[in-house]
């Protein structure tokens, strides 16, 4: 693994492990390394190896989850690999903080909202989307992503706000849940609607469980119809210009960005199809098209940068020592809280403008 300062072109340090590495999650705190049965947990600040996880259940994916929110660093793995358990660990003090019994069977996906006070989960079958408190562990949401069929789970993303969790999959329909809760109806209502409710949900209590627990999931609050089929795709809930947006990004090489009604929900509308192959073309929906199509691509801003870091890097670590000697990162370069997108001039650069 190497870490490298992008203002000043250095490499920060290099760290060697003993296996293949899976994944890598950070936030302003905390780097979490996962190998398939191990976990290491570096301090951001200097890159001291802090703690070891090791001979955890086998996780030959690189599952987890890290919360961005520094000041809450919890980080998600699986605690079993033929069950859908969450361990739970406080990477700020070092401990496990619970164990959360999330579906039958194994994990397909789990995120944290951006405060690190709800975590979202999947399984392999992709059909029941949970939500639970942190660090109680508490079922607060369980959602019904679909009842026909089993699917791949692509992505699992909360809003900035949490007020929505969005779902992809390797369907062509993408899942927008809105998190609240429904008052109860009084007790004093006495209209035939809400004595069929009632009715209801009592006879619930003697059918099976999993027929029972189905009747009391709630559905989608939006949807979108993708144009495409089998292409992975990624999913993110930002707001652009005080707006909701739905991002989807798709192995084809194309971001389509939609409407998303905060209030009635619905069948979001497509705004805009970017191309990220370099081409430039942009194909404008309903919203916006008087606008001039984006010259260059973010992917081929990025492929059009200088060259790589410059040769004066550090030695970075050992097994046993941790950072030998690593650049500390300067305490004003942290933010205080989370990065948040507010306005489209904070999106990645398309273009790139001479001096």
């Amino acid at each position: 693994m190497n870490v490298f300062h992008f203002k000043k072109g250095t490499e920060i340090c290099n760290y060697n492990y003993s296996g293949n590495i899976l994944s890598i999650r950070l936030n302003r705190q905390r780097l979490v390394v996962c190998l398939e049965e191990s976990v290491y947990i570096h301090n951001i600040k200097d890159m001291k190896l802090l703690r070891t996880l090791l001979n955890i259940p086998r996780n030959p994916t690189g599952l987890s989850a890290l919360s961005i929110n520094h000041s809450n660093s919890y980080l998600a793995y699986p605690g079993s690999a033929s069950m859908g358990e969450i361990m739970v660990y406080d990477a700020n003090i070092l401990k496990i903080e619970c164990t959360i019994p999330a579906h039958d069977s194994p994990l397909a996906a789990i995120t944290f909202n951006s405060t690190g006070t709800k975590l979202a989960s999947a399984s392999e079958k992709g059909t029941v989307i949970r939500v639970f408190s942190i660090p109680e562990g508490q079922r607060l949401y369980e959602f019904r992503r679909g009842m026909k069929r089993y699917v791949n789970i692509s992505s699992l993303i909360f809003s900035m706000d949490s007020q929505f969790l969005c779902v992809s999959s390797n369907t062509e329909t993408v899942h927008i849940f809105k998190l609240e809760h429904i008052p109860e109806r009084s007790e004093e209502n006495s209209s035939w609607s809400g004595y069929v409710g009632k009715m209801f949900m009592a006879a619930s209590n003697y059918l099976p469980s999993q027929v029972s627990d189905m009747m009391n999931q709630d559905r989608a609050f939006a949807t979108v119809r993708l144009s495409f089929l089998g292409h992975k795709n990624a999913c993110t809930l930002v707001t652009i210009q005080k707006l909701p947006r739905l991002l989807v990004s798709s192995s084809s090489g194309h971001l389509y960005i939609y409407n998303l009604d905060p209030q009635d929900g619905g069948e979001c509308v497509l705004i805009r199809k970017h191309s990220l192959h370099g081409s430039g073309k942009l194909d404008a929906g309903r919203e916006g098209d008087g606008e001039t199509p984006t010259p260059v691509s973010y992917a081929a801003t990025v492929a059009g940068q200088k060259g790589p870091p410059s040769n004066s890097m550090m030695t970075g670590y050992s097994e046993d020592g941790g950072a030998l000697r690593g650049e500390l990162i300067p305490e004003h370069e942290f933010a205080v809280g989370p990065v948040q997108l507010d306005d489209e001039k904070e999106f990645p650069p398309v273009s790139i403008h001479g001096p």
